[in-house]
């Protein structure tokens, strides 16, 4: 089940920018009264803006898998007509029933990672992080990435690089882990990238500006989290069967693996009107601003 509104202690104020902002309350198109969902609540950057158009007659519902991000973004949306819920939006049907609503008029995703994440050091999502390399959004469901590491054999491990990362050097990186934790654990974000850096820093181009564990990071993260499989889910019914008809649906997505889900079940003809037919990415002047935003991109469709 899942859990109701966020503990009362506080956390710092937060540092992340939402992305596209513009683009997508043009795209939702919140109006006084409508109940709206941000599946992904985040800092609470879009549902704050979200909550001015919809007014005191709407219905703000945000959910999040991480209670952090929830106490942030119960410090920027607040009021009677606001239900902030530490759920995934893959359990949307659960949590409507609970607020015994049927249907609503908005549906919003940031499938991005916070910047607040990034900089928790306890959880590993930051490269450098000293604690342990847990990588779950809710550290009280699944599997931290470090029993991953820990547990997997070199092909399972390599399956999950090249599937989850599309990372070009997974079998070589898969047996360097293996090799690595024969002799001593992988405990850390530290430990994990002082090994693939070891791997294939020599292997990549002189001119790639990203960090060699990159893909590696976001290949545990999706596993730990079984993020694709939570995405499908609610691709495959839960934007149909809970919009109302003429409501709109947006998803903002951060790499190749989910933007290729979205936009495959977008085409559904018979169950949506495309309101994006190429994806909208941040313009220059946000890019600059925010260089997380420059792989962003949003796709947004009406339930017919």
């Amino acid at each position: 089940m899942p859990s109701s509104s966020p503990s009362d202690s506080t956390p710092p104020l937060s540092v992340h920018l939402p992305v596209l902002m513009r683009e997508v309350l043009r795209a939702i198109n919140p109006q006084p009264g409508q109940i709206i969902v941000d599946g992904t609540a985040g800092g609470g950057g879009h549902s704050r803006e979200i909550l001015k158009r919809i007014g005191e007659t709407g219905t703000l519902i945000g959910l999040d898998r991480d209670p952090m991000m929830l106490k942030l973004a119960a410090q920027k949306v607040q009021g009677e007509n606001v239900h902030l819920v530490q759920a995934s939006y893959a359990l949307l049907p659960q949590v409507l029933e609970d607020l015994g609503i049927a249907q609503v008029d908005g549906i919003l995703l940031d499938l991005g990672l916070s910047s607040d994440q990034l900089a928790d050091r306890r959880r590993g999502f930051g490269f450098a992080a000293e604690g342990p390399l847990d990588l779950r959004f809710d550290t009280t469901a699944g599997e931290p990435a470090w029993q991953l590491l820990e547990r997997l054999n070199e092909e399972e491990l390599a399956t999950i690089f090249m599937e989850f990362g599309e990372e070009r050097f997974a079998t070589q990186i898969a047996a360097r882990i293996v090799e690595t934790r024969k002799r001593k654990p992988i405990l850390t974000a530290q430990d994990l990238t002082t090994v693939v850096t070891a791997e294939v820093s020599s292997k990549r181009s002189a001119r790639s500006d990203r960090q060699p564990a990159t893909r590696v990071f976001q290949a545990l993260r999706i596993a730990a989290n079984e993020e694709l499989g939570q995405l499908e889910v609610f691709l495959k019914s839960h934007l149909q069967d809970f919009l109302k008809t003429g409501g709109r649906g947006a998803i903002i997505s951060f790499h190749s693996l989910e933007d290729r889900l979205v936009k495959n079940a977008f085409r559904d003809k018979h169950r949506f009107r495309l309101l994006t037919p190429k994806p909208v990415i941040p313009a220059a002047v946000e890019q600059r601003a925010n260089p997380r935003s420059r792989s962003a991109k949003l796709r947004a469709v009406e339930r017919l």
